[in-house]
Protein backbone atom coordinates (compact mmCIF):
# COMPACT_ATOMS: atom_id res chain seq x y z
CA UNK A 1 0.00 0.00 0.00
CA UNK A 2 1.92 3.34 -0.89
CA UNK A 3 -0.11 6.46 0.23
CA UNK A 4 1.50 9.92 -1.53
CA UNK A 5 4.35 11.13 0.36
CA UNK A 6 6.92 13.95 0.97
CA UNK A 7 9.77 11.94 -0.35
CA UNK A 8 12.19 13.82 1.56
CA UNK A 9 10.97 14.38 4.86
CA UNK A 10 8.35 11.47 5.35
CA UNK A 11 10.03 8.18 3.59
CA UNK A 12 8.73 5.40 1.56
CA UNK A 13 5.24 3.36 3.37
CA UNK A 14 4.71 0.35 1.22
CA UNK A 15 5.54 -1.17 -1.48
CA UNK A 16 3.07 -0.27 -4.33
CA UNK A 17 1.55 -3.79 -5.84
CA UNK A 18 -0.14 -1.88 -8.34
CA UNK A 19 -3.61 -3.07 -7.37
CA UNK A 20 -6.53 0.46 -7.12
CA UNK A 21 -8.87 0.53 -4.58
CA UNK A 22 -11.30 0.74 -7.46
CA UNK A 23 -10.14 -2.50 -8.84
CA UNK A 24 -10.20 -3.98 -5.14
CA UNK A 25 -13.77 -2.74 -4.72
CA UNK A 26 -14.92 -4.45 -8.21
CA UNK A 27 -12.89 -8.38 -7.64
CA UNK A 28 -14.88 -8.43 -3.89
CA UNK A 29 -18.10 -7.48 -5.48
CA UNK A 30 -18.89 -4.07 -4.70
CA UNK A 31 -20.57 -1.52 -7.17
CA UNK A 32 -19.05 0.25 -9.85
CA UNK A 33 -18.57 4.01 -10.55
CA UNK A 34 -17.01 6.41 -12.49
CA UNK A 35 -14.32 8.80 -10.65
CA UNK A 36 -15.10 12.18 -9.82
CA UNK A 37 -14.78 14.14 -6.67
CA UNK A 38 -16.80 16.44 -7.48
CA UNK A 39 -19.70 14.71 -9.40
CA UNK A 40 -19.59 11.30 -8.75
CA UNK A 41 -18.39 8.74 -5.98
CA UNK A 42 -14.57 7.47 -6.29
CA UNK A 43 -11.52 8.66 -5.38
CA UNK A 44 -9.93 11.16 -8.14
CA UNK A 45 -7.50 10.34 -10.80
CA UNK A 46 -5.15 11.82 -8.71
CA UNK A 47 -5.27 9.24 -6.06
CA UNK A 48 -2.32 6.74 -5.33
CA UNK A 49 -3.03 3.30 -6.25
CA UNK A 50 -2.72 0.39 -3.13
CA UNK A 51 -3.52 -2.85 -2.55
CA UNK A 52 -6.94 -3.76 -0.53
CA UNK A 53 -6.21 -7.06 1.51
CA UNK A 54 -9.89 -9.26 1.50
CA UNK A 55 -10.95 -9.61 5.22
CA UNK A 56 -12.27 -12.68 6.33
CA UNK A 57 -16.48 -12.77 5.73
CA UNK A 58 -17.06 -13.42 9.39
CA UNK A 59 -15.32 -10.11 9.99
CA UNK A 60 -17.61 -8.10 6.94
CA UNK A 61 -20.93 -9.19 8.60
CA UNK A 62 -19.40 -8.00 11.68
CA UNK A 63 -19.10 -5.14 9.75
CA UNK A 64 -22.13 -5.04 8.12
CA UNK A 65 -24.15 -5.37 11.41
CA UNK A 66 -22.51 -2.47 12.88
CA UNK A 67 -22.69 -0.14 10.05
CA UNK A 68 -26.90 -1.23 9.84
CA UNK A 69 -27.15 -0.81 13.60
CA UNK A 70 -25.35 2.94 12.81
CA UNK A 71 -27.88 3.49 10.03
CA UNK A 72 -31.21 2.16 11.73
CA UNK A 73 -30.00 3.96 14.65
CA UNK A 74 -29.88 7.42 12.85
CA UNK A 75 -32.99 6.84 11.30
CA UNK A 76 -34.40 6.20 14.95
CA UNK A 77 -33.22 9.40 15.98
CA UNK A 78 -34.29 11.77 12.76
CA UNK A 79 -37.85 10.52 13.20
CA UNK A 80 -37.57 11.05 17.46
CA UNK A 81 -36.25 14.86 16.27
CA UNK A 82 -39.57 14.97 14.07
CA UNK A 83 -42.00 14.42 16.86
CA UNK A 84 -40.08 16.55 19.07
CA UNK A 85 -37.83 14.26 21.48
CA UNK A 86 -34.60 15.97 21.19
CA UNK A 87 -33.76 19.46 21.66
CA UNK A 88 -30.83 21.58 19.84
CA UNK A 89 -29.33 20.51 16.57
CA UNK A 90 -28.85 16.99 15.65
CA UNK A 91 -26.72 15.54 13.00
CA UNK A 92 -26.61 12.34 11.45
CA UNK A 93 -23.68 10.69 9.39
CA UNK A 94 -25.95 8.57 7.41
CA UNK A 95 -23.94 7.47 4.49
CA UNK A 96 -20.60 7.78 6.68
CA UNK A 97 -20.77 4.38 7.84
CA UNK A 98 -17.90 2.78 6.61
CA UNK A 99 -15.30 5.31 7.50
CA UNK A 100 -16.19 4.86 11.26
CA UNK A 101 -16.43 1.14 11.04
CA UNK A 102 -13.78 0.32 8.85
CA UNK A 103 -11.40 2.70 11.18
CA UNK A 104 -12.73 1.12 14.46
CA UNK A 105 -11.75 -2.27 13.22
CA UNK A 106 -8.65 -1.41 12.44
CA UNK A 107 -7.72 0.49 15.55
CA UNK A 108 -7.32 -1.36 19.12
CA UNK A 109 -8.76 -1.18 22.70
CA UNK A 110 -6.91 1.59 24.12
CA UNK A 111 -6.32 3.71 21.11
CA UNK A 112 -7.66 7.60 21.35
CA UNK A 113 -10.71 8.78 18.68
CA UNK A 114 -11.83 12.66 18.13
CA UNK A 115 -14.88 13.66 15.60
CA UNK A 116 -17.31 16.52 14.76
CA UNK A 117 -20.45 17.07 16.37
CA UNK A 118 -21.44 14.94 13.17
CA UNK A 119 -20.27 11.78 15.71
CA UNK A 120 -22.95 9.20 16.15
CA UNK A 121 -21.24 6.82 14.13
CA UNK A 122 -18.48 6.87 15.92
CA UNK A 123 -19.45 6.19 18.75
CA UNK A 124 -21.34 3.00 18.12
CA UNK A 125 -18.57 2.10 15.60
CA UNK A 126 -16.33 2.28 18.85
CA UNK A 127 -18.59 0.33 21.22
CA UNK A 128 -21.09 2.42 22.65
CA UNK A 129 -23.95 1.10 23.35
CA UNK A 130 -27.11 1.99 21.19
CA UNK A 131 -29.42 2.87 24.10
CA UNK A 132 -27.18 4.55 25.47
CA UNK A 133 -26.43 6.85 23.29
CA UNK A 134 -29.90 7.52 21.75
CA UNK A 135 -30.68 8.31 25.38
CA UNK A 136 -27.38 11.22 25.23
CA UNK A 137 -29.18 12.25 22.64
CA UNK A 138 -32.72 12.40 23.93
CA UNK A 139 -31.04 14.32 27.11
CA UNK A 140 -31.73 11.63 29.58
CA UNK A 141 -30.23 10.62 32.59
CA UNK A 142 -28.83 6.74 31.45
CA UNK A 143 -26.60 8.48 28.60
CA UNK A 144 -22.85 8.60 28.68
CA UNK A 145 -22.66 11.97 29.79
CA UNK A 146 -25.89 11.95 31.82
CA UNK A 147 -27.86 13.99 29.27
CA UNK A 148 -25.40 16.73 29.33
CA UNK A 149 -23.41 16.28 26.29
CA UNK A 150 -26.56 15.65 23.62
CA UNK A 151 -25.92 15.11 20.12
CA UNK A 152 -23.24 17.47 19.59
CA UNK A 153 -20.73 16.04 22.04
CA UNK A 154 -20.50 12.70 22.11
CA UNK A 155 -18.16 11.30 25.16
CA UNK A 156 -16.68 6.90 26.58
CA UNK A 157 -13.34 7.60 27.46
CA UNK A 158 -13.70 4.06 28.32
CA UNK A 159 -14.17 2.89 24.70
CA UNK A 160 -11.60 5.39 23.45
CA UNK A 161 -14.09 7.78 22.49
CA UNK A 162 -12.58 11.42 23.95
CA UNK A 163 -14.87 13.67 22.87
CA UNK A 164 -16.91 14.95 19.74
CA UNK A 165 -17.39 18.99 19.16
CA UNK A 166 -19.08 21.84 18.32
CA UNK A 167 -16.76 23.68 17.11
CA UNK A 168 -15.52 22.87 13.50
CA UNK A 169 -11.56 21.44 13.81
CA UNK A 170 -11.34 21.95 17.63
CA UNK A 171 -11.16 18.20 18.40
CA UNK A 172 -8.14 18.10 16.12
CA UNK A 173 -5.60 19.67 18.73
CA UNK A 174 -7.06 17.10 21.32
CA UNK A 175 -5.93 14.67 19.31
CA UNK A 176 -2.91 15.57 18.97
CA UNK A 177 -2.29 16.32 22.69
CA UNK A 178 -3.61 12.45 23.76
CA UNK A 179 -1.05 11.77 20.99
CA UNK A 180 1.86 13.49 22.15
CA UNK A 181 0.55 12.08 26.02
CA UNK A 182 1.22 8.38 24.39
CA UNK A 183 4.42 9.42 23.14
CA UNK A 184 5.68 10.98 26.16
CA UNK A 185 4.42 8.17 28.38
CA UNK A 186 5.79 5.65 25.75
CA UNK A 187 2.76 3.67 25.65
CA UNK A 188 1.81 2.19 22.00
CA UNK A 189 -1.81 3.91 21.70
CA UNK A 190 -2.33 5.87 18.08
CA UNK A 191 -4.86 8.94 18.39
CA UNK A 192 -7.23 9.51 15.66
CA UNK A 193 -9.19 12.43 14.87
CA UNK A 194 -12.32 12.37 12.30
CA UNK A 195 -13.26 16.28 10.42
CA UNK A 196 -15.31 17.57 7.79
CA UNK A 197 -13.79 19.14 4.33
CA UNK A 198 -14.55 22.18 5.66
CA UNK A 199 -12.46 21.74 8.82
CA UNK A 200 -9.36 22.25 6.33
CA UNK A 201 -9.62 25.75 6.30
CA UNK A 202 -9.42 26.68 9.65
CA UNK A 203 -6.07 27.64 10.92
CA UNK A 204 -5.89 24.94 13.84
CA UNK A 205 -5.74 22.50 10.91
CA UNK A 206 -2.54 23.64 9.50
CA UNK A 207 -1.22 24.76 13.12
CA UNK A 208 -1.61 20.89 14.39
CA UNK A 209 -0.88 19.65 10.82
CA UNK A 210 2.84 21.39 11.72
CA UNK A 211 3.60 19.91 14.79
CA UNK A 212 2.21 16.80 14.13
CA UNK A 213 4.55 15.94 11.35
CA UNK A 214 7.69 18.18 13.49
CA UNK A 215 7.47 15.90 16.57
CA UNK A 216 5.84 12.49 14.54
CA UNK A 217 3.28 12.31 16.64
CA UNK A 218 0.86 9.13 16.97
CA UNK A 219 -1.54 10.43 14.92
CA UNK A 220 -4.19 9.84 11.91
CA UNK A 221 -5.82 12.68 10.47
CA UNK A 222 -8.84 11.31 8.73
CA UNK A 223 -11.08 13.69 6.49
CA UNK A 224 -14.95 12.31 6.21
CA UNK A 225 -15.07 14.38 2.71
CA UNK A 226 -18.69 14.15 1.96
CA UNK A 227 -18.63 16.92 -0.51
CA UNK A 228 -20.07 19.35 1.45
CA UNK A 229 -19.25 21.88 4.60
CA UNK A 230 -22.92 22.14 5.57
CA UNK A 231 -24.60 23.32 2.48
CA UNK A 232 -21.96 24.54 0.25
CA UNK A 233 -20.04 22.48 -2.04
CA UNK A 234 -16.46 21.83 -1.70
CA UNK A 235 -16.28 23.15 -5.55
CA UNK A 236 -17.06 26.27 -4.25
CA UNK A 237 -14.52 27.19 -1.32
CA UNK A 238 -11.44 24.84 -2.03
CA UNK A 239 -8.88 26.44 -4.33
CA UNK A 240 -8.26 22.43 -5.59
CA UNK A 241 -10.06 19.45 -5.68
CA UNK A 242 -8.05 17.01 -3.83
CA UNK A 243 -8.00 18.48 -0.58
CA UNK A 244 -5.62 15.42 0.63
CA UNK A 245 -2.65 17.41 -1.19
CA UNK A 246 -2.76 20.54 0.73
CA UNK A 247 -0.96 18.24 3.64
CA UNK A 248 2.03 17.15 1.92
CA UNK A 249 3.45 20.43 2.13
CA UNK A 250 4.17 19.19 5.67
CA UNK A 251 6.18 16.68 4.87
CA UNK A 252 3.07 14.40 5.52
CA UNK A 253 2.29 10.93 4.28
CA UNK A 254 -1.11 11.41 2.48
CA UNK A 255 -3.51 9.03 0.25
CA UNK A 256 -7.11 9.66 -0.94
CA UNK A 257 -9.47 6.99 -0.71
CA UNK A 258 -12.90 5.47 -1.24
CA UNK A 259 -14.56 6.46 1.99
CA UNK A 260 -17.70 3.67 1.17
CA UNK A 261 -15.85 0.42 1.05
CA UNK A 262 -15.01 -0.91 4.05
CA UNK A 263 -12.14 -3.10 3.66
CA UNK A 264 -10.74 0.07 1.67
CA UNK A 265 -11.13 2.60 4.78
CA UNK A 266 -9.50 -0.94 6.96
CA UNK A 267 -6.56 -1.32 5.28
CA UNK A 268 -5.83 2.35 5.03
CA UNK A 269 -6.11 3.41 8.79
CA UNK A 270 -4.68 -0.35 9.30
CA UNK A 271 -1.29 0.94 7.40
CA UNK A 272 -1.74 4.72 9.15
CA UNK A 273 -2.14 3.14 12.27
CA UNK A 274 1.42 1.06 11.54
CA UNK A 275 3.21 4.04 10.80
CA UNK A 276 2.32 5.89 13.51
CA UNK A 277 2.99 3.47 16.26
CA UNK A 278 6.45 2.54 14.46
CA UNK A 279 7.64 6.37 15.25
CA UNK A 280 7.05 7.34 11.56
CA UNK A 281 4.72 10.10 11.99
CA UNK A 282 0.58 11.17 11.40
CA UNK A 283 -0.45 10.13 8.06
CA UNK A 284 -3.82 12.32 6.28
CA UNK A 285 -6.60 10.49 5.13
CA UNK A 286 -9.23 12.07 2.79
CA UNK A 287 -11.97 9.35 2.61
CA UNK A 288 -14.46 10.28 -0.39
CA UNK A 289 -18.21 9.87 0.88
CA UNK A 290 -21.30 11.42 0.46
CA UNK A 291 -24.16 12.69 3.45
CA UNK A 292 -27.26 10.99 2.74
CA UNK A 293 -29.57 13.00 4.63
CA UNK A 294 -29.51 16.58 5.43
CA UNK A 295 -26.75 18.53 7.51
CA UNK A 296 -29.19 18.80 10.26
CA UNK A 297 -32.57 16.96 11.27
CA UNK A 298 -35.03 19.85 9.66
CA UNK A 299 -32.68 20.39 6.28
CA UNK A 300 -34.73 21.08 3.69
CA UNK A 301 -31.58 20.16 1.36
CA UNK A 302 -32.56 22.80 -1.00
CA UNK A 303 -28.62 23.20 -2.44
CA UNK A 304 -28.79 19.53 -4.23
CA UNK A 305 -31.22 17.78 -6.49
CA UNK A 306 -32.82 14.67 -5.46
CA UNK A 307 -31.22 12.62 -9.01
CA UNK A 308 -27.60 13.42 -6.97
CA UNK A 309 -28.50 12.03 -4.06
CA UNK A 310 -30.24 9.31 -5.34
CA UNK A 311 -26.89 8.57 -7.59
CA UNK A 312 -24.98 8.48 -4.06
CA UNK A 313 -27.16 6.21 -2.62
CA UNK A 314 -26.53 3.64 -5.49
CA UNK A 315 -23.21 3.36 -4.22
CA UNK A 316 -23.60 4.21 -0.20
CA UNK A 317 -21.75 1.83 1.89
CA UNK A 318 -24.45 -0.05 2.99
CA UNK A 319 -24.78 -1.13 -0.69
CA UNK A 320 -21.61 -1.81 -1.40
CA UNK A 321 -20.91 -4.25 1.51
CA UNK A 322 -23.76 -6.04 0.94
CA UNK A 323 -22.58 -6.88 -2.53
CA UNK A 324 -19.36 -7.77 -0.93
CA UNK A 325 -21.29 -10.41 1.04
CA UNK A 326 -22.98 -11.75 -1.72
CA UNK A 327 -20.26 -11.84 -3.89
CA UNK A 328 -18.68 -14.25 -0.81
CA UNK A 329 -21.93 -16.26 -0.97
CA UNK A 330 -23.71 -14.93 1.58
CA UNK A 331 -27.78 -14.85 0.44
CA UNK A 332 -30.72 -12.31 0.77
CA UNK A 333 -32.34 -14.45 3.36
CA UNK A 334 -29.15 -14.08 5.48
CA UNK A 335 -28.24 -10.41 5.07
CA UNK A 336 -31.89 -9.39 5.90
CA UNK A 337 -32.21 -11.85 8.75
CA UNK A 338 -29.12 -9.50 10.03
CA UNK A 339 -31.31 -6.29 9.48
CA UNK A 340 -34.20 -7.52 11.34
CA UNK A 341 -32.32 -8.58 13.85
CA UNK A 342 -30.92 -4.97 14.30
CA UNK A 343 -34.54 -3.27 13.98
CA UNK A 344 -35.53 -4.93 17.20
CA UNK A 345 -32.36 -4.38 18.46
CA UNK A 346 -32.75 -0.53 18.09
CA UNK A 347 -36.59 -0.78 18.70
CA UNK A 348 -35.35 -1.82 22.08
CA UNK A 349 -32.78 1.50 22.15
CA UNK A 350 -35.32 3.67 21.53
CA UNK A 351 -37.34 2.32 24.26
CA UNK A 352 -34.86 2.17 26.47
CA UNK A 353 -33.83 5.76 25.71
CA UNK A 354 -37.67 6.64 25.87
CA UNK A 355 -38.18 5.35 29.28
CA UNK A 356 -34.60 6.88 30.77
CA UNK A 357 -35.51 9.72 33.71
CA UNK A 358 -34.84 13.35 32.98
CA UNK A 359 -31.83 14.57 34.43
CA UNK A 360 -32.37 15.86 38.18
CA UNK A 361 -31.91 20.38 38.40
CA UNK A 362 -28.78 19.56 40.51
CA UNK A 363 -26.92 17.47 38.06
CA UNK A 364 -26.44 21.05 36.78
CA UNK A 365 -23.77 21.91 38.97
CA UNK A 366 -21.85 18.51 38.89
CA UNK A 367 -19.34 17.57 36.89
CA UNK A 368 -18.43 20.99 36.49
CA UNK A 369 -14.64 21.17 38.59
CA UNK A 370 -12.87 18.31 39.49
CA UNK A 371 -13.83 16.98 43.20
CA UNK A 372 -11.20 16.10 45.06
CA UNK A 373 -10.77 13.10 47.64
CA UNK A 374 -10.25 14.91 50.75
CA UNK A 375 -14.05 17.11 50.14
Amino acid sequence: MKPVENTESAGTVAEDVGQSASEASTQSGSVSAPASITTDVLPSASAIDFEVPALPTEILLEMYRKAVTIRLMEQALLAAAEEGQIGGAMHTAIGHEANAVGAAYALRPGDYVTCTYRGHHHGLAWGMDPGRAIAEVMGRSDGFAKGKGGSMHFVSPEHGMMGANGIVAAQVPHAAGLALSSHLRGEDRVAITFFGDGALFQGVMHETFNIAAKWKLPLIFYCENNRYSEMTPIWRTSSIEDIFLFPRSYGMATMQIDGNDVEVVHAAVSLAAERARSGSGPTFIEGITYRLAGHMAGDLETYRPPEEVEKQEAYGPLNVLRAKLKARGIDEKSLAGIDAEVDDLVDDAVEFAEKSPWPDTAETYRDVFVESGSG
